[in-house]
Order: C-alpha cells, then structure tokens, then sequence
C-alpha cells in the first residue's frame, strides 16, 4: 500500500524542495520553492507590480457608482444566499436534460452563487494604504479594487463599460473577495507552520468601529527563505482608539479621491462578509429538505449531509453509504495533478437507514450464487449491458462480454433493457445484498453465529471505584437486548465472561450448572483457553447461571489489593475462545490503567512532552512494542474485533493498547478520571448502543473501479494484508472507510468512472452476505466541471484520514504545511484556469468550495495536529483514532460544531433553532448556547442570561446558583426544560458517541476549554482565525499565481 497520504505531493518519504516536489511551477524557475505546474507553464500570471494600475473589476461585474444605499456596511448573514435574488437566473448545476420530475426539479442541484466580492484592506507594503472599499449589494454583488496603489478612480475600466450600469451577476460558482495580495512585500511576520498566525491585516473588530494602526512586531519578522520557526506565536491584540480619518470610501464614490492615507494604519475583514458555513448549511436545507432526492442521474451531487431528505435508491447508491470528494472525475491524470483535488470515496458500507427509507433487498440465487464477470469478478449490477437479445452482457467495469447463465435469461424491451428490470434489485437499484454461497466461506464451511465475550479488570480500583458491580449489573438487564435479525425470536449471538488483574479467569455458565465454575490462566506468557464446552453460551438458556456469576464477580475480588494489570494476554485468550469455538465475534475489554505486569505487550510510561514539535514526535502516535501489529494480525485472520473501554486518570498508552481496536474494526471509548456519579450515564449510554448495533462479522471489502481509474488507498478502522482486500474483523453502522482513487489511463467522458463496493461479510445470525453498493460518476476534460461538483465535507473527510495518516511517519509541521500548501493550490489553480479575469488581490473560491478555508483551519486547529504540552498525548491518539473511523456526517460535526442559540427558543414548534457561526462573538451576554461536536456538549450561559430561563432548566432563582458541577439537567415539568431536553436528544440520535454535558458559566474558569470549540476564532493553542487563515491562503494563492 502506498504511504503516500496527499495527492499529487510527493511520497513522503522523499526529501522535498520546499513543499511539494514539482518542478515547472508558477513564475521564474528559479523561485525558493516549487510547486505543481498547471497547464503550461509559459502561461504563468503575472501579479501586477506596485504603482501600476491594473483593471480590477472582473469580467461580467459592475461597479456602481454613488454613494452606497444606507445600511450597506452592514454586514448579516441574509446577505449571502446560495441563489441570486432574482427570479429567473437560475442556470442549472449541469447543462442537460432537465432531471426527472421525482427528483424535485423545481430546484437545482445548488443553484449558483451571485458573487459578493469580499474587501479587505491591506497591502503589504506599508507605505501603501487602501481605503477599504465596499459596494452596495444590492444583488449580492459587490466589488473591491485594492491593488496596491490603485486609486478608487482606476477602478474604472474603459474596457469594461458595463461597470457603469448597476450591478450584474458574475458568472456562476464563484465567491469573491478582495484580499491583500501576497505577492509583494516581504512574507507576512511570522508565517508559522504554513499557517500566517499573524498576517499583514491584523485580526479586527466589525467594519463599522475600524481600529486604529497596529505596526507589525518587527522582532517577529521574518527574511524572505528562512524557514519558519516552529509553534504558532501568540499574536499581538493590541489596537489602537478609532481614528477620525478612517471613513470607507467606496469605488467611483469619489473620483480621484486620494489613493495613499498617512501611516501604516490596517483595517478589519469583517467576518460576516466571508463565506459562513451556517449559511451554506442553511441554504441547501432551504433548497433540498424534505424532499425525495432520486439517485437515478450519474454524478448528480445529493444534499448535503446536514440536510435531511428522503433518499430514493434508483440505481445509485444512495450518499449514506457512499460520498464523493467530487462527483465528476477530471478525464485525465494531468489533469488531475494540475488541480490536486483528491478524487476519493468515502464509504459507509452499514449506514443506517431511517425508517421512511427502503432497506436493502437481499438476492438469493441458490447453489449458484451470485452472478460475477468472467473477467473482473465484478458482481451483477445496473451498470452491465445486456446484448445479443439478452443471451450476454457487457461488463460495465471491464466491457469483457460475458454469457447469461440460463436461469437468469431474460428478455430484451424495445430500449435493449431486460423485462424484468424492475423486478431485480441487482438490475434496478444501486445497493443490495446477495446471499453467499459456501465457496465464500471460511473452509467451505456454513459460519456459525458470532459471540460476544465480555472482559473485565477487576484490579482495586476498578473494584473500588465501583464501576465492576456497575458493568455486572448493567450486563444483567443488557443481555436480553443482544442485537437479532428481524424475523428471529431471540438473538443467535452467544456470550461468554472473562475476569482479568495480573492472571485471567475463566467462567463456565454452562445451563446445567448450579453455579458458575472459575478457572485461572496464570501462564500469561503462553494463553491457552482451559475450556471449551460451557464457555460461550445462549443467554436465555444460561440466563440463572450467568445472573448469579454477574452478582459474584463484585464481591469475588471485593478485597483484592492486585494494582497491576495485563492486557495484550487477554486479547489473546479473547481471540483463542473465538478460533477454538470456529467463530467471529466481539471482545468487549473494559480496562483502566497501563498494563505493567510482566506478560506480553507490557508498556512503560513513555508520554515525554520534550519530542513535541520535534521529528521524534510522530513516535508518541506509533505502538511502542511490535506485539500489537502482530496481535492485530491474528485477530482479523481469526475475525475478532475489539471494542475497547478505557478508564483511565493517567497516562495509558492509547497509541499502543488502542492499535489492536483500530485495525479489527472496533470502537475505542475514554472516560478521564471516571466518577460512578459523573460518568455512569454516558458509559453506560455508549455501551448499551455498542451492544445493539447492527454489525457485519469477520468482513472484507474489495472496490472495484471502471477501466483507467483504481483504489488507490484506504483509510479507516482496517487491516489490509494486500493493496486490494480491506479486512475488518467487524463493521458496524458507523464505520466508514475512505478511499482513494488515481488515474492509470485517460477516462471516457460518455461512459463515466464507476464505482463497485463489495463486502463479504457474516450476519448477527451466522449467515454469509455480499452487501453491494454501485455509484457512477461523471468524467470531463473541463476542470470547471470537476470543481462545480465538489463536496467539501467530503474533502475534509479525507484531508482528515490522510493527515492523520500521514503523522505516523511524518514531522507535523510538514503534514500542516502539506495541508495548507494543498488548500492554496486547489484554490489557486480554480482561480487560473476556470474563474473569469480579475485583479489579483481578489480571492475567488468556487462556489462548492467556498468554505473549505474555514474547515481546513479547524481541522488544522484539531489537538491530533498541534503538539503543545498541555494537550495530554492520549488524547491526540484518542481522537485521531476516532476520526480515521469516522463518516462523512460525524467529521462535519467534530470540525465544526453546531452551536445553537438556546435563549431565543420557540417553545410551541418542533423545529431546532438555526446554528450560528462558532465564533465568540455570536455569544451574548443575555444569551444561552448549546455547542455539540459529536463527542462533547457543553451548554454556555451568559452572566445574565433570562432568569426564567436559568429557572426553567436547572430550578434555582438565578445565574450564581447554577453548579457547573452537573453533568445532566435535571428532570422537571416545564417547556424550556422539555424542549431543551427534546433538542438533545435529537443530536444524539444521529452521533455514535454519547455526548457528555458541561456547564459553562460566562466568565469562569470552565470558559477556557470551551472556547477552543469557537472554531472561527484565534485558538489558545496558538491556530489562526477564519480570517486571519483566509488572509494566508490567499497570499499562498497570489505566490502560485505570480
């Protein structure tokens, strides 16, 4: 498998001349640093030299002329919608037929964007200053010229005289704004970690109080080529009063009005005149909720995945089991690399389907088993074409024609399509399942069903937190709820039970017995499993047996005084009870503390705060003994997947305990410092669901591709033994894998890039299944087509796995740098070759993409990719974990949290409040927000939020007797509490983990971790702001360019 985690930069094991490894670039060959050509390097972009005066309105846009309509610096967030206000001008995503009427072709896939262009003031030289300039929106629409020493009056272009006639709309997906180019001057101070921490516009207040000069710290200055230091520097906040003289001047207001103020004096980018994620959010809910989305279309984009729809599978696979980077392919490797968009699939194969959506049909062919290409081995699906009056078809993936076997003849229609087209699953729609025959099983042999064995340390304090008599007792209830199929009366999983300190004990519960039987494995060192028959049992048989051994296990080792604990073993005995019995199944450990008792697998505290920032860092994330890959292996050959319990209140190696749950395709749960009162409800929460969710056993997963394309590389909760075969001991509902694609020849625009997704895998009752999901994709040599079609929840998706890949074997400041390189570049070569001329100090994002800045800066914010010591290293390994298993819905959330105005509440309606931008100066004072990223809720109350609210949710008369101690609500009868009750549950139900409460109190120490959360704001760990991200990607953007 290749290690290579970016496209198009080079493999990470080569040594890289400044970032990314091309040679032909932008501007001269002999600049400081490559990067990647894009189309022919004689035809680079000149930026315009300072003092020259260069037509800054773009193509197709105006410039209005007079002063603004009133109220136009205001900036909220109703100014920027998906579709120009004008009736009428709405062109379709894809030129073409119209889509069928199910598809609700009243809206377009994503109407376009009328572009406002966003103004931002500063040059970086400091003699030159530009008063900002703002247009009035009356389409949305507004032009800024700050090229340097560009005068207001040049912005009147002779060669454009329709910029005298009112605003008109710039052409389709695109977003602009004018920013500061980067392409003169020094780099800005400190350009940190390829993010500016500090860029030429300093960070400001709204547009309507412009602060004063603030003079760049010249000790932080850096030389143009000297590499940039390391960590983020903390960054100067230190404005000056307002100035008198600071009026905004708008284009053409003032002709020959003066081009140059006095002083080095820098104004604000108003953070409402940049693309909000709310609003793109709330745009395509306005457009697309509610409404039948029909995948009948090839390379249609679906909603979002914020967006909640009804999905109609018509012969593509619906977007809760696959999600695309984009959804049109660029026909060609060059291409490809030229725009540097990572083309990849992100695939959950056991997605959830809500109960208003057809679950999948399960084909059953008998002895013969499911119908394959001679060829490709590619199954069945609506992608092969039948000829020859239906005695053959044409493979989709490989075109080799194959024979129909006789069973499965069937009748051409006067469109060549088969007469039972609708009648088949694997003809009509795109996803379904096929029974397997026993060619497709372990030995040829029928699998029998899976068990579950539960493994608990039953060292002091675990007995003594009380949290072993909590497990037991919760087993006690939860075993009748052992997940089943449908149609079955009881569950045909079987269960067994294991208790672990320094030695392992084994329990019979064989029905026939009185009492359980305990047997010890004091031979760590060679794990053997002391009994077979009574130790993996049926619940409802055993059940007297197995409730009076859950009663005894608390006060078994009630006095036991043994610290120390194994771990590595008990897998091992896990796996062996499995293999012995000649089944799949779930190991559930629920562990504490650093294993160091003389066994296998033992592990010393390595944690050392002196590798952060260092090339040694990237150890802290790798396991510190070679057991556990080799652990990892035997358990996937043997399909037993490790869902793993964490509790611990220090340092526990989760790099190294939690490799063994990532590669088998389980689940890692941490709860820090657990208190039986504080943390009972959401481990038992998350272990409740843990138990009930609907799994695939023992699976592997091949992706089959369309000729000139192929899987590439695969991030997820695997082990791949081979390039090709994803394993995974088991996979659930939430797991999804991302895969990436490359091209290997040129790809046809009329047949597409088609996708086949197959796992083998052994239902909860012991059956064998291929589950099958197909998606066509659209290819075009036009890179516009490619951008139009983008999703960037996707990209992060992957951007996400990769980096985070990627610090295993790489210094994280050149992941980061990689991360940024790649966001300018995708960004700088949309601007060349599709967006229309226009000066070069505007940032122009495609419409599909214009808010991968503000989710790029949050993925490079997250703990996994900033080394600071007061970040605990288990939590950096615990969150990157989690996220290399996560969908596309659960990354959206984790980088951007949902952040709700509670104190505006509509007590009578269902509906949830509308989220606001996650910056610290949407909070209020009166106000109350709930904030959620998926694994964390906290809910913030201003110091004089509404006392009718304080007394409606927590029952004291006001904000100072509110304890931040809680980590639930109370239960009382009255609407706030209700409908805040009904809005958390509502977030829950669609997250994986159960999320924790905490209080916040404005103004208290409790503050400070929350606001890392503020995702658009500066971090106290040092990361950019939105805005001060956007600045550098657009001085990145102006350097490619020049």
């Amino acid at each position: 498998m290749s290690q290579q985690g970016y496209v198009a930069a080079p493999p990470y094991s080569q040594s890289q001349p400044g970032i990314g490894g091309f040679s032909a670039g932008f501007g001269p060959s002999n600049s400081s640093l490559h990067y990647g050509h894009y189309g022919d390097p004689n035809s680079s972009y000149s930026a315009p030299q300072p003092g020259v005066s260069k037509s800054t309105v773009p193509f197709g846009s105006s410039t209005p002329v007079g002063p603004p309509p009133p109220g136009t610096h205001q900036f909220s967030q109703t100014n920027f919608q998906n579709g120009p206000s004008t009736p009428g001008q709405q062109p379709h995503r894809f030129q073409g037929p119209p889509p069928p009427s199910n598809t609700g072709s009243s809206y377009p896939p994503y109407s376009h964007q009328s572009q406002p262009a966003y103004p931002n003031t500063a040059s970086t030289s400091s003699t030159t200053q530009l008063a900002n300039q703002l247009n009035s929106m009356q389409i949305n629409s507004y032009v800024s010229c700050s090229g340097p020493g560009t005068a207001p009056s040049s912005c009147m272009s002779s060669g454009h005289p329709a910029s005298l006639q009112g605003p008109q709309l710039l052409p389709p997906t695109q977003q602009q704004m004018a920013l500061p180019p980067g392409s003169q001057g020094p780099p800005p101070a400190n350009s940190v970690n390829g993010l500016c921490a500090q860029p030429s516009l300093p960070p400001m207040a709204r547009q309507d109080g412009i602060p004063g000069p603030v003079a760049p710290n010249p000790n932080l200055q850096q030389l143009p080529g000297q590499p940039p230091g390391p960590g983020y520097h903390p960054q100067q906040a230190n404005y000056g009063p307002q100035m008198a003289g600071s009026q905004l001047s708008y284009p053409g207001a003032f002709p020959g009005g003066p081009a140059q103020l006095p002083g080095p004096q820098q104004k604000k980018l108003d953070p409402d005149s940049i693309p909000s994620p709310i609003q793109v959010i709330e745009n395509d809910k306005a457009s697309r909720g509610g409404q039948i989305y029909a995948t009948n279309t090839r390379g249609q984009v679906p909603p979002l995945v914020t967006t909640d729809c009804v999905i109609q599978d018509q012969g593509h696979a619906s977007p809760r089991y696959i999600r695309c980077t984009t959804y049109c392919f660029p026909s060609s490797s060059d291409m490809a690399k030229q725009a540097r968009i990572p083309l990849a699939a992100v695939i959950q194969p056991f997605a959830i389907v809500p109960p208003n959506e057809t679950p999948l049909y399960v084909v059953n062919h008998g002895e013969t088993g499911p119908i394959r290409c001679n060829r490709c081995k590619a199954y069945m699906c609506p992608f092969m074409q039948f000829i020859e009056g239906g005695r053959r078809y044409q493979c989709g993936f490989c075109n080799c024609v194959n024979d129909v076997p006789p069973f499965f003849f069937q009748h051409l229609d006067h469109i060549g399509r088969r007469v039972d087209h609708y009648e088949r699953p694997e003809l009509s729609l795109g996803s379904y399942e096929y029974v397997a025959t026993l060619d497709y099983c372990r030995n040829n042999k029928p699998p029998k069903p899976p068990a579950y064995i539960f493994m608990i340390d039953v060292s002091y304090r675990n007995i003594n937190s009380g949290l072993v008599k909590l497990i037991c007792d919760e087993l006690k209830t939860l075993l009748d709820k052992l997940p089943r199929e449908e149609q079955e009366e009881s569950s045909a999983i079987r269960v067994g039970f294991v208790t672990y300190n320094k030695v392992l004990h084994f329990f019979n519960v064989k029905s026939s017995l009185a009492q359980p039987q305990m047997m010890v494995v004091s031979d760590v060192g060679e794990v053997f499993v002391p009994l077979l028959d009574g130790f993996l049992v049926n619940f409802q048989e055993s059940r007297s047996v197995v409730i009076n051994l859950l009663d005894q296990i608390p006060e078994m080792f009630a006095d036991t005084n043994e610290s120390e604990t194994i771990f590595a073993p008990v897998i091992q005995a896990g796996m062996e009870a499995l293999k012995a019995a000649e089944c799949a199944g779930k190991l559930f450990i629920f562990h504490s503390s650093l294993p160091t008792a003389e066994a296998p697998g033992k592990l010393r505290n390595r944690d050392d705060k002196k590798l952060l920032n260092t090339d040694k860092e990237k150890t802290l994330f790798q396991p510190q003994v070679n057991s556990y890959e080799a652990l990892a292996r035997d358990c996937v050959a043997n399909g037993c997947c490790v869902n793993l319990f964490l509790f611990p209140n220090q340092y526990v190696d989760v790099a190294s305990v939690g490799l063994v749950t990532m590669c088998t395709g389980g689940t890692l749960y941490k709860y820090n410092n657990f208190q039986l009162d504080a943390d009972s409800p959401q481990f038992l929460s998350d272990l409740r669901k843990d138990i009930e969710k609907k799994t695939g056993f023992d699976a592997i997963m091949r992706v089959r591709t369309s000729t000139g394309f192929r899987a590439t590389d695969f991030f997820g909760a695997i082990y791949m033994n081979n390039t090709t075969d994803v394993e995974m001991a088991a996979v659930d509902c939430d797991k999804a894998v991302t895969v990436e694609f490359k091209h290997d020849d040129k790809l046809n625009e009329d047949s597409g890039a088609l996708i086949q997704c197959a796992v083998l895998y052994t239902s909860i009752s012991g059956q064998r299944r291929l589950r099958i999901h197909n998606i066509g994709l659209n290819c075009s040599s036009q890179l516009a087509d490619v951008y139009k079609t983008c999703e960037t929840d996707a990209l992060i998706n992957f951007f996400a796995k990769s980096a985070f890949k990627a610090i295993l074997s790489q210094p994280l400041k050149m992941v980061r740098e990689i991360l940024v390189n790649q966001t300018a570049h995708m960004l700088a070569c949309y601007r060349k070759t599709c967006a229309s001329p226009s000066a070069v100090s505007q940032l122009i994002l495609p419409d599909a993409m214009k808010v991968l800045p503000v989710y790029m800066n949050c993925l490079l914010k997250s703990c996994v990719l900033v080394g600071r010591p007061e970040i605990p290293t288990d939590e950096r390994a615990y969150q990157r974990q989690l996220v290399t298993s996560m969908g596309v819905a659960d990354t959206q959330l984790f980088f951007y949290p949902q952040l709700l105005p509670l104190h505006s509440l509509d007590l009578k309606s269902d509906t949830i409040p509308a989220a606001v931008r996650c910056s610290e100066e949407r909070l209020s004072e009166g106000g109350a927000f709930l904030l959620a990223d998926g694994l964390r809720v906290f809910l913030w109350l201003g110091v004089s939020a509404p006392p009718e609210l304080i007394q409606g949710l927590f029952n004291v008369p006001s904000f100072a007797h509110i304890s931040t101690e809680a980590t639930s609500l109370p239960d009382l009868d009255n609407p706030f509490s209700k409908k805040l009750k009904s809005i958390l549950e509502h977030i829950q139900s669609q997250k994986p983990y159960t999320m924790k409460l905490t209080i916040v109190k404005q103004r208290e120490q409790s503050e400070m971790f929350f606001r890392q959360f503020l995702v658009e704001d500066k971090s106290i760990y040092g990361g950019a702001s939105y805005v001060d991200f956007l600045c550098c990607v657009h001085k990145e953007i102006c350097q490619l360019l020049s």
